[in-house]
């Protein structure tokens, strides 16, 4: 049986209660390049000139059997590129398969592997997204240009228009000041900054807690309207995982900003402006083959008594209608609504013990037999159709845990999670296994998401992460990185019209029309 101790399961509790509110920022091939081939790499560099054999490529892959394939066509897209162009073939590798730390996705914990095998005899590491698209001639001409002898940082910047709650209210004072890469472009390393780096991080281990936003976290500073004001608190997902990698890189000054690089685009990569842009990105969205019919996707809504006629009139006047199972789960059964009490008390702070219910629920003959469970909130937005859309591309066979993933003690051997609020899709299978484990909660309030997260760590199944899930609400995001998205949810109602947001953002619209129309397997 999975055990979780008790008193640490409040201590990572009472952390959570303070900053889930604030959340900001992988397949082993036979031809992956063993380490032997990588150290025997010719000299170092010469000062004056940069082949492609100088360059790292670092796939952010994923352990999931459909990411693993995405990653693995990205790098045969790159060597059929190397070879065209004549070049000896570049260093590239996949993320999920260069160690078994659960933390490597938060980057910061992987630069040390990194400098050890590249610092003498590479110049840049090159991180890509599984769907970023590039034109790698013009990417050599990109870094060509840029002293490799000296610290750089390079990326597409994004930048917050207002202080927001995902990325700790920093620099609450001037948001857009400080700028964090886009990771669906790529970014880049100079490897003198990852030796600095790594020697940061040998000295003075990682200590955060929690990866939110990594893009933005890359850089430690002063948070002055966080709770803490460590910056390094802040280790804890994607688009917030990218604000911790600016911030630690930046260092409060110390160290190098990002530079921007305008051949390093988010649009479509048939625009026609893409012909100046060295990466552009994927212009559809994950589709791979029929949609999942909603029949088969069972949907478990979370709510309690004081919501009931405020958030769940939301869920029936939007998505709620695009469900075809849906059960409401409350403290008090309401023949109205119609919610279900499943005789867990309400409780302010997680809801561990209302979720195991469910999960118990789900595999029981209460409910029809469907391969998908989706948990949400009462106030999160979600567009059905394309999430059926996506899950087309996951086998149900497999344990899968899919959403926005966050990491707790990432630094320190923790453990990833799907956040609920942005909606927490899982496998029967992945069910299965969570119940047989034993795995249960500590407290009926303890934080399920996080629970969960570490039984999953435990029995080595994967939190898969799709960016297309978010936590917060779209006015927390930069505006060039949900450009280039089409969401399946947000979440929370604060400060705004959540019937207004779902029929701007997550309506049934052209694009979505589209998928259903136009199913194409991108496999």
């Amino acid at each position: 049986m999975l055990s979780i101790n008790s008193e640490n399961g409040y201590s990572v509790a009472r952390c959570f209660l303070l900053l889930s509110l604030m959340p900001l920022i992988t397949a082993k091939g036979n031809d992956v390049e063993s380490p032997k081939k990588i150290l025997d790499a010719d000299k170092p560099p010469s000062k004056s000139q940069l082949d492609l054999r100088d360059v790292v490529f670092v796939i952010q892959s994923q352990r999931n059997s459909f990411h693993v394939r995405q990653a693995e066509k990205l790098r045969k897209d790159l060597l059929l590129q190397t070879q065209a162009l004549q070049e000896s073939p570049p260093v590239i590798l996949l993320l999920h398969t260069l160690s078994d730390n659960e933390g490597d996705w938060s980057i910061l914990p992987l630069l040390p592997n990194l400098s050890s095998q590249f610092g003498k005899n590479s110049s840049w590491i090159m991180f890509l997204e599984e769907d970023t698209r590039v034109k790698l001639q013009k990417l050599h001409e990109v870094l060509k240009k840029f002293d490799r002898r000296k610290e750089w940082f390079l990326g597409k910047p994004l930048h917050d228009e207002e202080s927001t709650i995902i990325h700790h209210y920093a620099f609450s004072e001037n948001p857009a000041a400080f700028e964090y890469p886009d990771f669906s472009a790529g970014w880049a390393l100079s490897i003198p900054l990852v030796n600095r780096l790594t020697s940061k991080i040998e000295e003075e281990p990682l200590k955060s807690d929690f990866t939110i936003d990594l893009k933005h976290e890359l850089f430690p500073c002063r948070v002055p309207a966080a709770p803490r004001t460590d910056c390094l608190i802040i280790y804890r997902i994607h688009l917030e995982n990218l604000i911790f990698v600016a911030l630690y890189i930046w260092e409060d000054r110390k160290g190098p900003r990002l530079t921007g690089v305008p051949e390093l685009c988010t649009i479509p990569e048939h625009n026609p402006r893409a012909q100046y842009c060295a990466t552009t990105v994927s212009s559809r969205s994950p589709l791979c083959g029929q949609p999942v019919k909603s029949d088969n996707i069972f949907v478990a809504v979370k709510t309690c008594k004081k919501f009931h006629s405020d958030r769940v009139p939301v869920v029936k006047k939007t998505w709620g209608k695009q469900a075809s199972l849906l059960e409401y789960y409350s403290d008090y059964a309401d023949p109205s609504i119609p919610t279900i009490n499943l005789g867990v008390p309400n409780t302010e702070r997680g809801h561990c013990g209302k979720t195991f219910a469910i999960l118990r629920r789900f595999l029981s003959n209460h409910v029809p037999n469907t391969d998908w469970l989706l948990i949400v909130d009462d106030d999160t937005l979600i567009s059905l159709p394309r999430l059926q859309a996506l899950l087309s591309c996951y086998d149900s066979s497999e344990p899968v845990c899919l959403g926005e993933r966050y990491g707790y003690g990432l630094g320190q051997g923790g453990y990833s999670y799907i956040t609920g609020g942005g909606g927490m899709v899982f496998s029967r299978e992945a069910v299965v296994q969570l119940l047989a484990s034993g795995c249960k909660c500590y407290s009926n309030d303890a934080p399920d998401d996080m629970v969960l997260g570490m039984c999953l760590n435990a029995l080595r199944v994967p939190v898969t992460h799709s960016p297309l899930f978010h936590q917060a609400r779209p006015e927390d995001y930069a505006k060039e990185f949900l450009a280039h998205q089409t969401p399946i949810s947000f979440h929370k109602h604060w400060n705004i019209d959540p019937i207004a947001v779902f029929n701007k953002w997550l309506k049934d619209d052209k694009h979505t029309e589209g998928l259903q129309k136009n199913t194409k397997d991108e496999l």
